[in-house]
């Protein structure tokens, strides 16, 4: 008799995983155990069937442990293009704007076209944390973490567009509702004065509810490294040669500093939990309400192509199809770099962010032939010919760029095959990041170029300034998620043990069929949890 369950072997038989022998390894390129899709069967959610002490040992190793050799090059490439994107900022403000390709027609252009790029970039992080724990969507745990640091970098990034567009940008605090000597106050009946409470009230509560999510992970950290600083007070890695100061002691400190007095104690987890769920009730609306006002600075001008109705979902749409895309990017390399990581960003995991990235890009091609109807069924001559010009005109190459991008190639993952190609679905994720920029740059500037009056049409044509800032972005974006990966715990422990089968009180027993399946019940596992007290919500 095999002391495999038979619910494993189903589950890896349908999932396409062949086990050549009794406890070895899947052959090459049949799946990973977890692409189950027979109700009676749960796949797994971590593989390799990882003990408690085992996932934590993996996931704080990301940070104890010396980065891989790819990781300085990587780091001191995306801190360079940082650099000079800083540079040509401060270039900017010394010489002024016209550094910039604007005119007096297009002047809305490269720089706010960014600006609903990475707000939409930020998008996907809460949508995965908040409503997805909402929906008590349990694979959101392996990819929650990751989303939720890309929102914040990307609101700092899509931050600093508003700010170096204002022109002078020592006189921003006369944008904040304060008293001041001109007697000027902020028209609070301006959908850009709602953008920038609505962005930093974002920025706010995602930071609070990522933060917050870190700090038993923080008090992890913060152990592990006295325990070593105890068992070995003058042994391990120096900070510096010349400075008798050991890493572990600044890791006690910092984390310590970070984990803000968390003890692991029942009454902990019962705050952390309710104050967990408030926020994500907060952030549930914040996903839907930011990019709607974000799509009001568009929607309530006369401009043609942009006055219409259709603006808020069609913006609320395209920002989950974008940020996803930006998710998958991101972790699909990191899966394939970091030791390990496949245990938890599974197969499942990509085909779910797949399906998500079909169905919202759907709903971004719906919008897209809506706006077409709309402008002629509303019978207005300008509206109209402001979409023939976008199709037909001189910006034909960026209008029909996006529709290939982000109509045209999320419809590969009709195919299962394609939603469980890791290399598709990273070509695709590419491609609609490029898409979705196309499209904020066809919204604003193809609108704009061509005005009622033909005396006032005017081409856009962007400078090195504006190129560079744009790339500068991507530089600060890729920096501040590689100083996350290395410093930070990139899985939320807590949350993932608890999804494992060790967490269920029916582990263990044979009778309890599919809810297991996949990973196996051994009892050395049983064994393991006892050596990482307090360090699950599940033991708790």
């Amino acid at each position: 008799m095999t002391s495999i369950n038979p619910d494993q072997l189903t589950a890896e038989r349908l999932a396409g995983r062949v086990r050549p022998a009794l406890g070895g390894e899947p052959a090459p390129g049949t799946g990973d155990g977890t692409l189950v899709d027979t109700p009676g069967v749960r796949p797994p959610m971590v593989l390799n069937n990882r003990s408690f002490k085992e996932v934590t040992d993996i996931i704080c190793g990301y940070a104890e442990n010396p980065p891989p050799r790819w990781w300085f090059p990587l780091f001191g490439l995306s801190a360079t293009i940082a650099g000079l994107g800083g540079a040509f900022i401060l270039y900017l403000v010394i010489t002024g704007i016209g550094t910039w390709g604007l005119n007096n027609q297009v002047d809305w252009a490269w720089d706010i076209t960014n600006f609903v790029f990475w707000i939409g970039i930020g998008h996907a992080g809460t949508l995965i944390s908040a409503i997805l724990c909402l929906l008590k969507q349990k694979w959101r745990t392996a990819v929650n973490r990751a989303a939720e640091a890309m929102t914040i970098f990307a609101v700092i990034c899509a931050a600093t567009f508003p700010g170096i567009h204002v022109g002078r940008q020592w006189m921003a605090w006369m944008l904040f509702p304060i008293p001041n000597s001109n007697a000027i106050w902020p028209n609070f009946r301006s959908p850009l004065l709602w953008d920038v409470f609505a962005v930093s009230t974002y920025g706010t509560v995602s930071f609070l509810f990522w933060y917050m999510g870190m700090m038993p992970d923080f008090a992890t950290l913060r152990d592990r490294a006295d325990r070593r600083l105890r068992a070995n007070p003058d042994g391990g890695a120096v900070l510096l040669p010349f400075l008798p100061i050991r890493t572990d002691a600044i890791r006690a400190y910092v984390y310590g500093f970070l984990s803000m007095g968390w003890r692991f104690s029942g009454r902990h987890w019962h705050r952390y939990e309710t104050a967990y769920l408030i926020l994500a009730g907060i952030s549930t609306p914040l996903v839907l309400s930011v990019h709607s006002i974000v799509s009001f600075d568009f929607a309530t001008s006369v401009i043609p192509g942009w006055h219409t109705t259709i603006f808020p979902p069609y913006f609320v749409a395209g920002a989950i199809f974008g940020g996803f895309a930006m998710v998958l990017l991101l972790l699909i390399p990191a899966r394939e770099l970091f030791a390990n990581m496949k245990d938890f960003i599974t197969l499942r995991h990509i085909e779910n962010m797949a399906k998500i990235i079909l169905v919202t890009g759907m709903m971004v091609g719906f919008a897209y032939s809506m706006e077409f109807f709309i402008a002629w069924y509303g019978g207005n001559e300008y509206e109209l010919y402001a979409f023939k010009n976008r199709a037909v005109g001189p910006y034909w190459w960026a209008y029909w760029s996006m529709i290939a991008c982000n109509v045209l190639s999320p419809q590969v993952f009709w195919f299962k095959s394609m939603r469980t190609s890791v290399v598709v679905v990273f070509i695709v994720s590419f491609l609609v990041t490029i898409g979705m920029w196309f499209e904020r740059f066809v919204i604003i500037v193809t609108s704009l170029h061509r005005a009622f009056l033909p005396g006032e049409w005017h081409m856009f044509s962007p400078t090195l300034v504006d190129i560079s800032i744009f790339v500068g972005s991507f530089g600060v974006f890729l920096t501040l998620f590689l100083l996350f990966l290395r410093f930070l715990p990139v899985f939320a422990m807590s949350e993932i043990k608890a999804v494992l089968p060790q967490a269920s009180p029916h582990y263990g027993h044979h009778g309890d069929h599919g809810d297991h399946a996949g990973h196996g019940h051994h009892s050395e596992q049983a064994g393991h949890t006892g050596n990482d007290t307090g360090h699950s919500k599940g033991a708790h």
